[in-house]
């Protein structure tokens, strides 16, 4: 936190009052959080958790939260199963998970379970910030240095007799490549349409397309699917 960050403006995530549950048991961390999210400015109302208990009693208590930003490490966490218990508790609510561990499979387990988006504590305040708009606007947050990691599916797409990325890749057309690099991203659909000058239906068609044409079920695997078909046609062109 070296420099300071440009304040975020109203308009990029609304007017309204934002309301932010801190969930970490580490009163040094809330603080340094607590500052850096001064940059949304005085409309900002922050809570606080330090357990797994207290943070899902502040869920119960708190019927108009924006945000939860959870550490996976607190005591009484049981893993990701903790993740899963409170999206069902606040299902309104995006849990963004804020962790020391950084691997490809807890970071899928997180998504999986219901996580709209994955921070390892190593990352800098603009990657932070970048990331709490980025799931305010509706969208999901991938650690882009993991997502060349994350697996698709069960299994590789020979394991399950699928085609590879080039041959996926290669039934999309020119306009549904675009959306794809920007599912990439983690843009959310307002954000693509906004982009690209589509209608958001449209923008939806396109995405359905795109499940298709990779063989998912949902947006997070389609963001998967996407980071890791457009590298590897990264790394050919090279």
């Amino acid at each position: 936190m070296d420099q300071p960050l440009n304040k975020v403006g109203a308009s990029s995530i609304g007017d309204a009052p934002l309301r932010i549950l801190l969930a970490d048991d580490h009163a040094l961390f809330r603080a340094g959080l607590r500052h850096l999210l001064t940059n949304f400015g005085d409309r900002l109302q922050i809570e606080e958790a330090h357990d797994y208990d207290n943070t899902a009693a502040r869920l119960s208590e708190l019927d108009d939260l924006d945000l939860l930003l959870l550490d996976l490490n607190m005591p009484g966490m049981r893993g990701i199963s903790a993740v899963e218990e409170l999206c069902s508790l606040a299902p309104d609510v995006p849990i963004i998970v804020i962790s020391v561990r950084e691997t490809a499979k807890d970071v899928r387990k997180a998504i999986d379970a219901g996580a709209m988006g994955y921070i390892p504590k190593s990352s800098t305040p603009e990657v932070m910030m970048s990331a709490l708009q980025l799931v305010l606007s509706g969208g999901i947050y991938l650690p882009p240095h993991l997502l060349q990691e994350l697996p698709v599916g069960n299994g590789s797409a020979a394991e399950n007799g699928s085609d590879g990325p080039d041959d996926q890749l290669a039934r999309l057309t020119p306009r549904q490549r675009d959306v794809l690099r920007l599912l990439a991203k983690g843009q959310s659909n307002k954000q693509i349409a906004d982009v690209l000058g589509l209608a958001p239906g449209t923008v939806k068609i396109h995405i359905s397309r795109i499940l298709r044409a990779f063989k998912v079920q949902n947006r997070t695997q389609a963001v998967i699917a996407a980071a890791d078909a457009l590298g590897d046609a990264k790394t050919e062109a090279g």
